[in-house]
């Protein structure tokens, strides 16, 4: 049963500082991660129904920005989340969508890896926390098994300005 509502992701309004480790290559056996900084800036769109946030990414090979939006559909309890690199504008990644669970989100696509099929996961934990982290895994194997490939640690650099967190 799903416990989702449109208050899941009110932990994330505001201004954070991120840390992230992310594997160098992905589903090839590689265990080389690279470790950069980044900021976010998270706030309610759609009336509470929805949450957008701004990206900096702070790569070795150089900055980019990218934007999240994530939905609620109040008739399914599931959210749809899409993810926009600023380095490919014309280009919306496949949503994952999923609900919370006992104060962890776990969202699910099918998409598609160097011209392979990969099942991809979004997790988020610690939503209660000052550090939430979320982190992303590929399988190649319709979900048997899971490679983490990409973790981002949050720590709170400014409130919301609306106080709703």
């Amino acid at each position: 049963m799903t416990h989702s509502s449109t208050h899941d992701f009110d932990f994330l309004h505001g201004h954070w500082q991120v840390n992230h480790r992310r594997l160098k290559e992905r589903l090839c056996g590689n265990d080389d991660w690279e470790t950069f900084d980044g900021q976010c800036s998270a706030w309610p769109v759609l009336g509470g129904a929805g949450i957008v946030d701004d990206n900096l990414l702070h790569l070795p090979a150089g900055s980019y920005r990218a934007v999240t939006l994530r939905t609620h559909d109040a008739s399914t309890g599931l959210w749809s989340i899409w993810w926009l690199d600023g380095r490919h504008p014309g280009r919306l990644d496949v949503p994952v969508v999923g609900s919370f669970e006992d104060g962890v989100g776990t969202f699910h696509a099918d998409d598609v890896l160097d011209g392979r099929p990969i099942r991809v996961r979004f997790r988020w934990s610690g939503t209660d926390t000052p550090t939430p982290l979320w982190e992303q895994a590929f399988s190649s194997d319709g979900g048997d098994t899971w490679e983490i490939n990409w973790t981002m640690h949050f720590e709170r650099t400014m409130p919301p300005a609306d106080g709703a967190h």
